[in-house]
């Protein structure tokens, strides 16, 4: 068992979303509710908030306390005959952070924006994703950067012979991940083990038996610079344990979606994917669905919406194939640019 950690002072907890009361609740679920009603459109969602504590302690004199509190918002909307879906799903720490009629409006403008969709061939096209879009293939990666997989031959990081790609680089210079459980906008626990705040647990902040969180860069410069171990496969190696974050950062850049958007000559916006399933989990190649909104975008502009697309996409080779990156926001407890 461990001995007496050292742990951060991290800010999971916000004052504001712990007071939540029905009235609050109330009128943030009217303030998304009634806009859709007055355009005739139906509007489905929940609004859930959490506020807890994680504890961890041994009779060898560990002993871990986190407060944490959390709001996940989602939103869909459709128009009346149901040809026209739109959708968003902001989380954070702190309740006044969250715009229930703002968040609403955008789904709105999706849905009645994507009622006459046209068919576009499939093809290989210039993507914008938005950051509901990619959060799920980017989650699903770094599930996959575990020690213990890679040194047993089963996960991208792994070469083919033996041994890791730890060191390499693998993805295009502009791609940067990191994990700071002190990070303003995604706060997480200290302690591997603990729960609540920015999504932890969701990611997978739940292992490493109360080793302590730090700042840790898992990509630098398209660079894999570390993978996490338990504390069985770090004794196994020799190394220090390292616990999976709880929620990771994508480094991006400053432009908005508009901007994006602008700077596009023929491409195709989504809104997000569903029905992701792996198909070659030592590649990471996914397939799935494109919903709730896919425009086609020509000389910078939206020009009509489209069909959704079946994908199949590594975000490996995804990101060795950048073009640009936006502004990072906070999405499925992770910050991932536009």
């Amino acid at each position: 068992m461990l001995g007496p950690q050292t742990y951060l002072e991290t800010s999971t907890y916000a004052e504001s979303t712990a007071k939540i009361d029905p009235e609050l609740r109330a009128k943030m679920a009217f303030d998304s509710i009634d806009p859709c009603r007055k355009k005739n459109l139906t509007a489905a969602g929940y609004m859930e908030d959490t506020t807890g504590f994680s504890s961890i302690g041994n009779s060898k004199g560990l002993f871990g306390y986190n407060r944490a509190t959390n709001v996940d918002f989602s939103i869909t909307v459709r128009t009346s005959d149901g040809l026209g879906s739109g959708y968003a799903n902001p989380d954070v720490t702190d309740i006044s952070k969250l715009n229930t009629k703002a968040t609403t409006e955008i789904a709105m403008q999706k849905a009645l924006a994507s009622a006459s969709a046209r068919a576009l061939e499939p093809g290989k096209y210039t993507v914008i994703l938005e950051p509901t879009a990619s959060v799920e293939l980017l989650q699903n990666m770094m599930r996959s950067m575990d020690a213990r997989n890679a040194d047993e031959g089963r996960s991208f990081l792994s070469k083919k012979g033996g041994g890791t790609r730890l060191g390499e680089k693998l993805f295009d210079e502009r791609v940067t991940f990191i994990s700071d459980p002190m990070n303003a906008e995604l706060p997480l626990s200290p302690f591997g083990g603990g729960g609540g705040g920015g999504g932890q647990g969701r990611f997978g902040g739940g292992g490493g038996d109360g080793v302590p969180q730090e700042k840790r860069t898992w990509i630098e410069n398209g660079v894999v610079k570390n993978m996490y171990y338990s504390r069985y496969w770090a004794d196994k190696k020799g190394v220090k344990p390292i616990p999976a974050p709880g929620g990771f950062i994508m480094v991006g850049g400053t432009q908005s979606l508009a901007d994006l958007i602008k700077s596009t000559d023929k491409g195709i916006l989504v809104t997000r994917f569903w029905y992701i399933r792996a198909v070659d989990p030592q590649t990471q190649l996914y397939t799935g669905l494109t919903r709730d909104g896919t425009f086609y975008i020509e000389n910078g502009q939206i020009k009509f919406p489209v069909k959704n697309f079946r994908f199949n996409e590594s975000p490996v080779i995804m990101l060795n194939n950048l073009e640009a990156l936006g502004k990072p926001v906070r999405v499925g407890g992770n910050l991932i640019p536009q």
